[in-house]
């Protein structure tokens, strides 16, 4: 009989368990393209190769290094579970692949998952730097994690996103920006297919719509977190302003360029909001 995705991920989750022994992660992350630094500061770590983890699938693209930190953050606080880089849709892997690894990140324990992402920004007035704190998403994406048979062991078959984004996890992202002087802007991310970068007529489309910022992730993890009963918090780093804006072409170097510069300040952020996560009850 073939496994089915409960079985798979509980494998998993006891594959990393069988490495880093009595240690329960209680926040996972989700590290997109240049912002994986932030694992590497992880305290008393223990890493993972992807490649080591049953079902988990690898990314070729620049910028995810293909690991799993389990450790403390600096200073102290919840043990963490953090992502390394992620695969997308773009390198033909499914909705449900893609996923995959967060799910076992909720199966470790992890009850907030913190999902970030480098996305064009579509508010001209935002500079490339601006941190985007995800309000709500819109998915135009051509596959979906939920797709096929539900496993209730999973989560429910209609799972409610009114609360995609936790509200209050939103509250606790903003006071922990504001008392360390950093500037966080807040608005809606759209997912589209990738690889290529939108036209300058998509990026008109995406404005009318809402959408304040673009990339080709974080959807789908969002909600298979949400399907799972756990909290998400998302966070874009606005590498970009999207094409049609500046006139001037996009490149990959670009993106990794940006995330490097405002490391610092994305550090800090996670961060505050990691030990103002601890300190919950």
């Amino acid at each position: 009989m073939t496994e089915g995705l409960y079985e798979r991920v509980q494998a998993a989750a006891a594959a990393v368990r069988g490495r880093i022994g009595e240690r329960a992660p209680a926040v996972g992350l989700v590290l997109g393209s240049g912002l994986g630094g932030w694992a590497d500061r992880l305290e008393d770590a223990i890493r993972i190769d992807y490649a080591d983890i049953p079902g988990f699938p690898r990314s070729h693209v620049v910028g995810h290094a293909g690991r799993l930190v389990v450790g403390r953050p600096p200073g102290g606080g919840p043990i963490c579970v953090a992502m390394q880089g992620r695969v997308h849709m773009y390198e033909g892997h499914p909705a449900a692949t893609v996923t995959f690894p967060t799910r076992v990140l909720v199966a470790l324990g992890a009850r907030v998952v913190i999902v970030t992402n480098a996305a064009g920004g579509l508010r001209p007035e935002w500079a490339p730097g601006t941190l985007m704190l995800i309000r709500d998403h819109i998915d135009l994406l051509r596959d979906h994690p939920l797709r096929g048979d539900n496993d209730d062991r999973l989560g429910p078959r209609f799972p409610d996103m009114t609360r995609a984004y936790a509200p209050e996890l939103r509250a606790l992202v903003r006071e922990v920006a504001k008392a360390r002087g950093l500037a966080l802007e807040e608005g809606v991310y759209v997912a589209m297919p990738g690889p290529c970068y939108e036209t300058p007529a998509e990026v008109r489309m995406l404005q009318i719509l809402g959408a304040d910022a673009t990339g080709m992730s974080t959807v789908p993890e969002v909600v298979v977190v949400n399907h799972m009963g756990a909290r998400a918090i998302g966070i874009s780093c606005i590498t970009n302003k999207a094409a049609g804006i500046t006139g001037e072409p996009l490149s990959h170097q670009e993106v990794t360029e940006t995330a490097a510069r405002v490391r610092g300040e994305f550090e800090g952020l996670l961060d505050g909001v990691v030990a103002a996560l601890g300190a919950q009850p």
